[in-house]
Order: structure tokens, then sequence, then C-alpha cells
């Protein structure tokens, strides 16, 4: 059964070294050079195939070594020889076995929305003005995260509080895989910690909620414009004259949802429109999808991870320095690091687990 599993694996990388030399001639080709949309496509392709070509070429070298040693194994060698034989396969078969594993996890089907700038929305939930508080903690946290990332932040729209928190706060994170390490703090998160305003000193629990959602292109979804109401106002808040007088501010709804987007962050009109634009459409993107997604888990109630928001996914405590997220029970007691964007640990564990799942299935699939 092993080897049949194994057959399917080389059958399938087999398959994925034919397509990479094919793409490899085709970017070559002076007629798909001149043709720069289909170049780039191809491009693409090629670049994501390399890195499971590279390593399955590795495999191969290794494994025709490893036979060939094995034959002179056979033969009358001296003992000098011998020696060296066994060593060089001591040393080989580690490899091979680590490369088997690299090529299973290659082949796990990738994330179509990994390469994707994300839109993450903050909000403090239950506790008040301890949520809120705890709403600018987290925004603080991703902030300094994308700044070790290289990635750019921009703040779409935010309603902050009285007190300095967020009562939402709502982000677009650029850069190179955004939503490969983030789309993993989909959910709900829990604080306990005792708050300033507290004279008794005992530990409250406050909640905050973060969505992340792949910025949409129109490959990915159409919006008609007929389903889309748009309103115009004049912006509130700073900014002087010109954002008092001018109608820049935009405001969104889609019909068929009710989602709605408000947008002033700009001093023109069309560059708010066109901000608001890409929000309602990675909304009604997530709408749609959860809606699937809910469908499908109540006809299969043994999925898991299902991203949805109202689940705990993490809780930080304060008192005792510790981080723990409840998915994969990984406690770590360096919340003052997290809280400063040292995220890389639990996102990296996040990761593994992903893929241990999938390539549990994977495994599955092919039994």
């Amino acid at each position: 059964m092993a080897d049949n599993k194994m057959d399917q694996i080389f059958d399938k990388l087999q398959s994925v070294s034919d397509r990479y030399d094919e793409l490899n001639e085709l970017i070559s080709d002076p007629e798909v050079i001149a043709d720069t949309n289909r170049f780039m496509k191809l491009s693409k392709e090629e670049g994501s195939l390399r890195e499971t070509v590279d390593a399955y070429n590795k495999y191969k070298a290794v494994t025709e070594t490893l036979d060939e040693d094995q034959i002179m194994l056979k033969d009358k060698l001296d003992d000098d020889m011998t020696e060296m034989v066994k060593d060089e396969i001591s040393t080989l078969e580690p490899q091979k076995a680590a490369l088997e594993d690299q090529l299973k996890i290659l082949l796990i089907p990738k994330d179509p929305n990994d390469e994707k700038n994300i839109i993450m929305e903050i909000h403090g939930a239950a506790g008040g003005d301890e949520a809120s508080l705890f709403a600018a903690d987290l925004y603080n946290m991703y902030v300094k995260y994308a700044e070790t990332q290289g990635w750019k932040v921009q703040i779409i729209d935010e309603a902050d509080t009285e007190v300095g928190g967020f009562k939402e706060i709502v982000l677009m994170i650029t850069g190179d895989k955004v939503y490969s390490k983030l789309k993993y703090e989909n959910g709900a998160h829990r604080v306990q910690r005792v708050p300033e305003t507290e004279s008794a000193g005992r530990v409250h629990t406050s909640t905050a909620t973060v969505g992340v959602m792949p910025e949409e292109e129109d490959v990915d979804i159409k919006i008609d414009p007929a389903d889309i109401r748009t309103d115009v106002y004049r912006s509130s808040g700073a900014g002087g004259q010109h954002i008092n007088k001018t109608s820049s501010a935009v405001r969104m709804t889609h019909l068929p949802t009710g989602i709605v987007v408000a947008m002033q962050d700009e001093r023109s009109q069309q560059q708010n429109r066109v901000k608001a634009m890409n929000v309602l459409k990675a909304r009604v993107y997530e709408y749609y999808k959860e809606k699937e997604e809910n469908q499908y888990n109540a006809e299969r109630k043994s999925a898991v991870g299902t991203g949805d928001r109202s689940e705990r996914i993490r809780t930080y405590n304060y008192p005792q320095n510790r981080v723990t997220d409840h998915r994969i029970g990984l406690t770590l007691n360096k919340l003052d690091k997290i809280m400063d964007g040292d995220l890389d640990e639990i996102i990296d564990a996040l990761i593994v687990s992903d893929q241990a799942d999938k390539l549990e299935h994977l495994n599955d699939d092919q039994a």
C-alpha cells in the first residue's frame, strides 16, 4: 500500500516536472514574449513549480546514487571501499527521507488566496472600553509584525473611542504572501488582564474579533453595478475647509447582502470610490464564502478550522505573560514579545499544523 502511494506521488511529480519543462520552452518563445499578459501568467506558473521540481530532481539524484551503492555492495569490494559506500548510504538515506517529506508537502494543493494582499477588520467585542483598548493593542501588534515582513499597512476606516481604543479599525496590508500568514488570525481573540480603571486589581476578560479577507480582483468576483447603491456626502473629522465643503466621502451598499462600506480616508471622491469598491468586493466575497462553508460544515460535522469569527482562537494572559493558541494547543510565555510583533513562532506553528492536516487528507485520498 505504501509503495502504491509513493507511485501515485511520483506520477504526480513527473507531471509537474513535464509541465515545468513545457513552461520553460513557452516563455522562451518570441511570440509568447511579445504577449505581455501571457508571458507574465506563464512566468508566474513556472515560478510556482520551481521549488517542487528542484526538490524532485534532488530526490531522483539521491535515489539513483543509493541504488548504485546498493549494487556496489553486492560486488566484492575491499574493506575500505565497502566502508566508504556504507558511509555514503548512511548519509543519503536521511536526505532521501527528508526530501520525500518535503515533496509531499509541496504537493499539497495551494490555497489560491495565499499570494494576495488582505483587508483586516479588528472590532472591540465583549468588554466595553477594555475591549476597544485590546483592539488597539492587536492593531499595534499587527502593524509591528507587518514591519518585520516588509509589508505596507494602510488604514481604510476607523471608529475610535474616548479612551484611545477602537470600536473598529479596517486595514489594507499589502506585500509578499500576506494572506498566507495572516489568514490564521481570523477569529475571536480573548484578553485577560487588570484594566487601568480597575482599582481592586481584579483580572477582567475581554474580547476582540479579527476578520481577515483576501483583497479581491475582478477575476475573483464580479459585482453587478445594478446591485450597488452609492451615496456621497461631506467628510467629517480633521482635514480643514476642503474636507467640510466637498462631498468626497462615499458610502456603498451591496443590495443583495446589505453590506455597507463607508470611505472618507482620501480627499478625492474618486479615490474613495476605488477604495470602497475594493473593500466591498472583499466583504461580499467573504460573505458568500462563509455561507458556502457553513452549508458544507452543516453537512459534514467532522470538518475542522472553519475560521468562524465566533471561535475563540487565542487567549492573551497578561498577569502570567502567556499566550495560548487553542486551535493547536500552543502556549508561549512571551506575551510581551508577541504584542511587540514577534508572531513568527505562532504563525509558523499554525502553518505546520495546517500542512500536517492537509497531508493527512492527501494520504487518505490516496489510500
